[in-house]
């Protein structure tokens, strides 16, 4: 029974029906006793009809209203409608669209149970990412966004895939490898904000944050074994030669400098974080957490430590990693760790001379030990020149940041052994980073005589070199 096949009645009858209508909707509660009751008084329907033709009721009042006719009142409309749906048992109950329906991001699955569920996805724009992982993108443009080329993009995709891929569900497709490794490296070659990584990748802020971490933590476990690790005896004696044709210095094979990462202030032990010397030139309290790297001569690094307070000094830091528990372990015997004067002389660390009126000789080494350092602080130079979220304050909990600068310290290995030049513009100089080591406590004597003596033979090789020159 529709509205459009709903007669209109006068004035007395409808006043029968507003009236009975009137009776079911005074109490909710009792609305379904009430519709059982009119089921009962429909039975008779047929008797009320013969009333209406008792009293003589024209045919002409029964027929649609045309555009000259009064439109009948809604309220009557409203109740001839459920009047309809109580002859079929039940009651209709009015739809409203998903707000999602509007923004065109209404989504209909089945459940388990057969039925179909609306999901409200939001659209987002992902032309930024697409462009850049299609043909259409030039390699350098590329680079500029990721620090690296399209072939080591791919390189580091195809490691991580097995480990990075996620499976689509019923609710979702999931998120291909490449656009989950592309957030994470993008992310910490320029860490903008998260909003931003979100706008450029069609993905939520949250969703982008968590990538990030999930795929650092894939690096960490999958990449730095193979990217970052002790070198072997072979690697050894090659990095030994090159070094020694850089200064002249016999067995060096490392070059070892200490950087601070700014870190927002903790809730605990803050007093730990506090870095003097950040604090002084910002004119405010700065907070930071310490990377320690040792470097051989293609600027790759072969050991890190991370993670420890800034408070601390060089030498600190030294005596908690694990490169000098391989000391200990005698793994360092007849070789040569080249340090900046922040370090303690010892037995396998060579610093440079610290005190006035050095001797000829005691100058010339210094200049050598310098060349050596040199080539670990251009290392880290290029990591933070690279990975532009070490060159602010890392928005990450204290508990994930090893995580973080792991894989960023992996990554420049990857970029290193790939040769992938850093563009003049990242160039980021380092500052505050060294410290003046207190004192001379706890050096050997074997360590100064050490020294001594490769100072010694610096200079007659110089003075060789130089009286060989002379005579030609």
């Amino acid at each position: 029974m529709e509205i459009t096949s709903t007669p209109f009645l006068n004035q007395e009858d409808y006043s029968y029906f507003h009236s009975f209508f009137q009776e079911v909707d005074e109490n909710p509660v009792n609305k379904r006793t009430k519709i059982d009751e009119f089921e009962q008084e429909n039975n008779s329907l047929n008797e009320f009809l013969e009333v209406l033709d008792d009293k003589k009721i024209p045919i002409s009042k029964f027929q649609m209203p045309n555009s000259e006719t009064e439109i009948p009142n809604l309220e009557f409309e409203k109740r001839a409608s459920e009047m309809a749906d109580w002859d079929q048992g039940r009651v209709r109950k009015a739809r409203t669209a998903s707000p999602a329906a509007y923004h065109g991001g209404e989504t209909a699955v089945e459940d388990g149970g057969g039925q179909r569920r609306r999901l409200w996805v939001k659209e987002r724009s992902k032309g930024w990412w697409k462009y850049h992982d299609s043909d259409e993108c030039a390699d350098d443009e590329f680079r500029k966004a990721f620090r690296m080329s399209k072939a080591t993009f791919n390189m580091i995709c195809d490691e991580l895939d097995s480990v990075v891929t996620k499976k689509d569900t019923m609710l979702r497709m999931a998120i291909p490898v490449r656009q989950r490794v592309a957030v994470c490296i993008y992310r910490l070659a320029t860490g903008d904000p998260l909003r931003t990584v979100s706008s450029l990748f069609g993905l939520g802020i949250s969703t982008c944050h968590k990538l990030v971490l999930e795929v650092c933590v894939a690096i960490r476990a999958v990449l730095m074994p193979k990217y970052l690790q002790w070198p072997d005896q072979e690697r050894v004696q090659e990095i030994k030669t090159t070094f020694g044709s850089i200064s002249g210095i016999p067995d060096v094979i490392g070059s070892i400098y200490t950087t601070h990462i700014s870190i927002i202030a903790t809730k605990t032990n803050q007093e730990a974080y506090y870095n003097k010397k950040h604090t002084e030139r910002n004119q405010k309290p700065s907070y930071s957490t310490t990377v320690q790297g040792l470097v051989d001569p293609r600027g790759v690094f072969t050991d890190i430590c991370i993670g420890y307070p800034g408070s601390m000094s060089d030498e600190q830091i030294l005596e908690k990693s694990a490169l000098s528990q391989r000391s200990k372990l005698g793994q360092l015997k007849n070789t040569w760790v080249v340090g900046n004067s922040g370090y303690p002389l010892k037995d396998w660390i060579l610093v440079p001379y610290t005190h006035q009126n050095l001797a000829w000789s005691q100058h010339s080494f210094n200049q050598k030990v310098n060349e050596v350092q040199k080539i670990g602080k251009d290392a880290f130079m290029r990591l933070k020149g690279r990975w532009g979220c070490l060159q602010k304050r890392i928005e990450v909990k204290l508990q994930e940041l090893p995580m973080v600068l792991g894989a960023c310290c992996v990554l420049h290995n990857i970029c290193e052994m790939h040769n992938e030049e850093m563009d003049v513009d990242l160039r980021f100089d380092l500052y505050d980073d060294e410290m003046e080591l207190d004192g001379g406590r706890g050096i050997s004597v074997n360590a100064l005589q050490a020294r001594d003596s490769i100072a010694h033979n610096l200079l007659h090789v110089v003075t060789m070199g130089t009286s060989s020159f002379s005579f030609t």
